[in-house]
């Protein structure tokens, strides 16, 4: 399994991305997944590219970005094209998005016509460009529940169109992680892993909190010590091939924790740390 970190963990420290790289070297990472607002930063120091971080032995699986679907259309395929360059002069195959911005339960069936027609429409773009177009799962889009990420993938209907698996949030629409892993996986490029200490804790993951730079961090926890049983879950995944997956932190401590994750990550895999079997998809 190839593991990066994500660089919106640094999204309010002082360090460049040379010294993300050295560190994430130095302690087994095999990628950095980009946030999209750093790779259009990173867009005007011409130095910094696939070329530079393969000094590094790292690659960039993904950008991550928030394509604006339910915006004008002329600036949707311009933001489409811009992040497909950008990804492009980091050799990423790969550009995640949100399904827009409305639960599944809440949308109208015009507004999800619309939603999967605009998908459809910028996967083109994408597949031009030989990149898919992944959507990550995610609560208050139309990828909140496995039963309407299915349905997402049949509506839209494109090659070029993926799935970036949450395993927090699809836990958090109701669902058992393992048992929508196998009926999603073929339309799985990407994994996110993160966890929680308990259920009544997922508001620290609504985007107004984790983007405020004081905003409460209590109840994130490491990825093997909350709620959901990720042991279980990374042996679901790491008996079926090479897959890319991130280790997307949020809280305080970021070095740390980052580090101790993937230290546990390897064991896990490597059948070095114990199996738990308490889990509650509750």
């Amino acid at each position: 399994m190839n593991i990066s970190l994500c660089t919106i963990t640094f999204r309010h420290h002082l360090i460049s991305l040379g010294e993300i790289a050295a560190w994430a070297q130095s302690n087994d990472f095999q990628g950095i997944e980009l946030w999209g607002a750093h790779a259009r930063n990173l867009a005007q120091q011409p130095d910094r590219n696939a070329d530079w971080l393969d000094t590094f032995g790292l690659n960039v699986p993904m950008i991550s970005d928030y394509l604006p679907l339910d915006g004008d259309k002329e600036t949707l395929r311009h933001k489409t094209v811009e992040l497909c360059r950008l990804a492009r002069r980091w050799r990423s195959r790969k550009i995640r998005t949100f399904a827009g911005n409305c639960g599944s339960l809440s949308v109208s069936h015009e507004e999800r016509q619309r939603i999967v027609e605009r998908l459809r429409e910028i996967c083109a773009i994408t597949a031009s460009y030989g990149i898919q177009l992944l959507a990550e799962t995610h609560p208050k889009t139309l990828a909140d529940t496995a039963a309407s990420t299915l349905r997402l993938i049949e509506e839209v209907d494109q090659p070029a169109f993926a799935i970036n698996f949450d395993t927090l949030h699809v836990w958090e629409g109701g669902d058992d992680p393992i048992a929508v892993h196998r009926q999603m996986m073929p339309h799985i490029r990407h994994y996110h892993l993160k966890n929680i200490r308990d259920r009544s804790d997922l508001s620290v993951f609504e985007p107004a909190n984790v983007y405020a730079a004081a905003g409460r961090r209590d109840g994130m926890t490491p990825l093997l010590e909350g709620t959901v049983d990720y042991t279980g879950f990374l042996l679901e995944i790491a008996g079926d091939g090479q897959h890319d997956a991130s280790l997307e932190w949020f809280g305080n401590d970021c070095l740390d924790v980052l580090r101790r994750d993937r230290r546990q990550v390897r064991r896990v895999i490597e059948g070095r740390e114990p199996i738990r079997r308490t889990v509650n998809f509750s």
